[in-house]
């Protein structure tokens, strides 16, 4: 059978780093060992009923079973401002300001084609989502990373930003709560994130797929929450870790209007919006009883005290994150990402993401996902112990 080949574009986008670990998991598991994966990010916990219970009542309504707006229906981009307006205090036009997405990635690709030309700049943090990467791709532009370091709080140093890179730059991605940090912004941040857009006319896509997630009382902030913010960008909020819809595939961009506008054009062209009854269910995520999300960060909070508590008695000595449901652990002396991913898996088939997949200054991390059971977690922590490679760290 004749073999076609792949256009220069689809050869141009990056590798997808975790497939390799998928494999190395399925082998794992298909060889009859006892795995317990820290390295997933997908919600482990079902979809609140009521929003189910609202998808199956609409899955009857025949008007659903016809083609939906191609740009989504009003109501739900009415939820979505009535959501922004309770949760952050932003008035956002529901007519101007939202785009219905395919989930909170497939808006992450679409962005840089939608606003960069081929050989366009564009500002990525480093350690960060891969799918950032995939859209500059596709749109044939430049990265240029921004380190997130540790003693820097794991927000990007402006300042150490080349002036020609600044001036060259169209756009920045940013995403707090961050993946895969666990670190959390501030208003100051965000005020001086929209000064050097405003100076250096940059647009900026802030990634808010954790934000209903921050510990120890903390409320994470929306970045439209700062003044002058929808002048110089836009958020991208998911449904999919608020609300456990991560396979329902639904989110939506909130923010600068000519963006949406962007946006709305290219998915014109690619889709006839979400099915309707998806639609309903994400607007009554939306507008009905949030204890669901309540209830899911304590739990995500039981976790993280017990996974962070239960290294540091062993010896292990990492900090705990502030928002998101993943840790960012450094790993020992003597390992890299990889290397530590690999003998956690072969000596105690305990499963970690080698922080080198979300970027260079990953290399010395791994993250871990508060993804499962209080039990499993014990149980991980039980055989990093014996493994006895923490006894003797302070």
């Amino acid at each position: 059978m004749k073999t076609f080949e792949q256009s220069q574009l689809l050869q141009s986008l990056p590798q997808q780093f975790f497939a390799s670990l998928v494999k190395k998991v399925k082998k794992a598991v298909d060889d009859g060992h006892d795995i317990i994966n820290l390295g997933q990010g997908n919600p482990d916990s079902p979809t609140p009923k009521h929003i189910v219970d609202r998808l199956k009542i609409a899955s009857e309504h025949p008007t659903n079973h016809k083609y939906p707006p191609f740009r989504g229906y009003d109501y739900l981009k009415e939820a979505v401002s009535t959501f922004y307006k309770r949760e952050y205090d932003v008035e956002i036009d529901p007519s101007t300001e939202v785009a219905v997405l395919f989930g909170g990635k497939g808006g992450l690709v679409e962005i840089p084609p939608c606003l960069l030309n081929p050989g366009d700049t564009v500002l990525v943090p480093d350690p960060g989502y891969p799918d950032y990467w995939s859209g500059v791709a596709l749109a044939g532009a430049e990265m240029h990373m921004m380190p997130l370091k540790e003693e820097y709080s794991y927000l990007p140093q402006y300042d150490a930003i080349p002036e020609e890179i600044l001036q060259k730059a169209k756009l920045m991605f940013l995403n707090y709560p961050n993946n895969p940090t666990g670190a959390i912004a501030d208003l100051n941040f965000f005020n001086e994130t929209i000064q050097l857009a405003q100076t250096h006319d940059l647009c900026i896509v802030h990634d808010f797929a954790y934000g209903a997630i921050g510990f120890d009382g903390h409320k994470p902030i929306s970045f439209l929450q700062s003044p002058g913010a929808k002048d110089v960008g836009i958020e991208i909020y998911t449904m999919s870790k608020s609300y456990n819809m991560a396979g329902w595939r639904i989110g939506f961009a909130v923010g600068n209007p000519s963006v949406i506008e962007a946006i709305n054009l290219i998915q014109d062209h690619l889709y006839v919006s979400i099915f309707g009854a998806i639609q309903e269910a994400a607007a009554e995520a939306l507008l009905g009883p949030q204890d669901c999300v309540d209830n899911q960060v304590d739990t995500y909070q039981k976790r993280r005290d017990l996974l962070i508590n239960g290294l540091h008695e062993i010896g292990w000595n990492v900090t705990a994150p502030k928002g998101s449901f993943f840790a960012w652990l450094k790993v020992p002396d003597g390992f890299t990402s990889e290397t530590f991913s690999d003998f956690l898996l072969e000596k105690i088939g305990v499963i970690v993401a080698p922080g080198i997949g979300f970027g260079k200054y990953g290399g010395q991390y791994v993250r871990v996902g508060l993804l499962t059971t209080e039990e499993r977690i014990k149980e991980a922590i039980s055989r990093i112990r014996k493994l006895g490679i923490f006894l003797t760290e302070s």
